[in-house]
């Protein structure tokens, strides 16, 4: 599975919870953050479109290492209707017994990103994503966009399977739920400062 299925599924099914800045230590303006981030989730059959949103993502990137963490919580995820959203948390995700999703990784290819110059840079993130209590490894696309300000934003779109993190989806809604949920991630880095 890749990233972009790693996030579909967080996002369509609850996605990566960050497991703690402190693991990348003291400040320095190499690290970057964002307790904002948003992810969206899209579930598309001939039956029935279903999203969700959630923009209270928590990411934390270190430019040094390039290592990656996100953490998102499962009832942060909104949806059109109030129904979609109850059925989401207690029938599917279990968010009171599964609250979070989280992703612990690193970009691969962090020789192709330059910090000091302003661009568009393609990378590939290779990690473990946790949805549901279970842990799959992933590995996706995305791009980086520094900005002149020196600020970071990480883009992303993947599918995952609900399947492959045990979400059970009931025979009488089988066709209304896509078997790949696309994943949506959209991320603005600011410098992680104390």
């Amino acid at each position: 599975m890749n990233l972009k299925q790693y996030l579909a599924i967080a996002g369509g099914c609850g996605l990566l919870f960050l497991g703690g800045i402190q693991a990348f230590g003291q400040t320095t303006a190499k690290k970057y953050f964002t307790k904002e981030g948003h992810i969206k989730f899209h579930s598309e059959t001939a039956m029935e479109t279903i999203e969700a949103d959630n923009h209270k993502s928590t990411s934390v990137l270190d430019l040094e290492s390039g290592a990656m963490e996100f953490a998102v919580l499962i009832k942060a995820f909104e949806f059109e209707k109030a129904l979609m959203q109850e059925h989401f948390n207690e029938n599917y995700m279990e968010s009171d017994e599964f609250p979070k999703s989280k992703f612990k990784g690193k970009i691969t290819n962090l020789g192709d990103v330059n910090f000091e110059e302003a661009g568009t840079y393609t990378v590939k993130v290779g990690g473990d994503l946790t949805i549901h209590g279970q842990t799959n490894p992933v590995e996706t696309e995305g791009t980086l966009e520094v900005g002149k300000d020196g600020n970071v934003k990480a883009l992303s779109s993947f599918v995952v399977k609900p399947a492959d993190y045990g979400i059970k989806i009931p025979a009488i809604v089988v066709e209304k739920i896509a078997e790949g949920i696309t994943i949506s991630v959209d991320l603005d880095y600011q410098p992680f400062t104390r």
